[in-house]
């Protein structure tokens, strides 16, 4: 069996009710790969054996993996990780203070490109990378004069956490990133440049590309936001980040720091919570409190809490009627609906 046959409903619920632990973990590697679906289709075998869940992309250029593995089972994961040339000793990432129930699913994808950029392929070398920092050296670039920071994810990440001074592109896509963040450093080319990001894969591409644009100090954070905060634990370090760190799993943030630096995107109370609109012809991601929770219902507008609280027949009748959007960034954005109700 090489997909998941079993329904995403009844795998969460098994997750929840199982009693061993689990470890969230991430790695990616920029690495050429000959025959991505025979590599894929061995990973997810021998991944599955393991009771291992996650969401992996792999392409020609290399992996991207953001997992959940049995606590129990983490050694066997290593020796099976290391048995891949292709993954032998890439530096594993390890989640911040959770109990790794992340994801429910092995879901293994081959992909044109781990990091969509909107580019031509070729279109500058993404093997020539900026200088890696670690947390310290992250820190102490930080708090030199022409030093530049730079968060390469999307904004609805950075809202709810972000570092210090940082500029942050109104973005909702790497896609969109790229070229705005030329625009923002225009003329700092001899700038010393900062890049972070959550673990690190998308600083890798936008430091190579940078650097392709001329700019002479390029610098990325290693390991992203997750290996900082460990380090900066470790290692009794100042913590320059403040709020959540966003991820990509059922949980949506990790708290970093206990300040909360976004608002609520229906009353603009402090707010951390990204939820999903529980409209599902809606399912727009956004920041929630817990009143407006209970107030609108999980949904991210009176109309989407009207329309999801009908009866299916009703839904069908009166979906024209009805449209759906949630409060992103500073106006109105529309996720683009399901199908109509058939």
């Amino acid at each position: 069996m090489l997909f998941n046959k079993i329904n995403r409903k009844e795998l969460k619920i098994l997750v929840q009710n199982e009693t061993f632990k689990r470890i969230t973990l991430s790695f990616y590697r920029y690495i050429y790969i000959n025959e991505p679906q025979v590599f894929r289709d061995e990973l997810y075998q021998k991944l599955h054996s393991l009771n291992c869940f996650g969401r992996i992309y792999i392409a020609n250029e290399g992996i991207n993996a953001q997992m959940s593995v049995p606590e129990h089972e983490y050694a066997a994961f290593l020796e099976l990780i290391n048995d891949f040339a292709y993954l032998k000793n890439i530096p594993i990432k390890k989640a911040i203070g959770e109990d790794g129930k992340s994801f429910f699913v092995l879901d293994i994808k081959l992909k044109n490109k781990l990091v969509a950029d909107g580019l031509p392929d070729h279109s500058f070398d993404v093997t020539n990378v900026g200088t890696h920092l670690d947390a310290a050296e992250f820190n102490q670039a930080m708090a030199q004069k022409n030093a530049v920071v730079v968060d390469m994810r999307n904004f609805y990440e950075s809202e709810i956490g972000h570092f210090e001074n940082a500029i942050r592109p109104n973005a909702d896509s790497f896609r969109e990133e790229l070229p705005l963040t030329l625009e923002l450093l225009k003329d700092q080319e001899e700038h010393k440049i900062l890049l972070y990001c959550t673990g690190g894969i998308r600083c890798e591409k936008a430091s190579a590309y940078l650097k392709h644009h001329g700019f002479k100090d390029v610098n990325q954070l290693y390991g992203g936001i997750i290996n900082y905060t460990q380090q900066v634990g470790e290692q009794g370090l100042e913590n320059k980040f403040r709020g959540k760190n966003f991820v990509f799993d059922e949980r949506l943030g990790e708290k970093i720091t206990a300040e909360i630096v976004a608002k609520c995107h229906q009353c603009a109370q402090p707010a951390d919570q990204h939820r999903n609109c529980a409209n599902d012809y809606c399912h727009i991601l956004f920041v929630q409190c817990a009143n407006c929770a209970q107030k609108y219902e999980n949904c991210c507008s009176a109309q989407c809490k009207d329309f999801w609280a009908l009866t299916p027949e009703q839904r069908k009748l009166s979906y024209e009627d009805y449209t759906f959007s949630g409060n992103r960034k500073n106006g109105q954005t529309h996720r683009p609906r399901l199908p109509q109700p058939k």
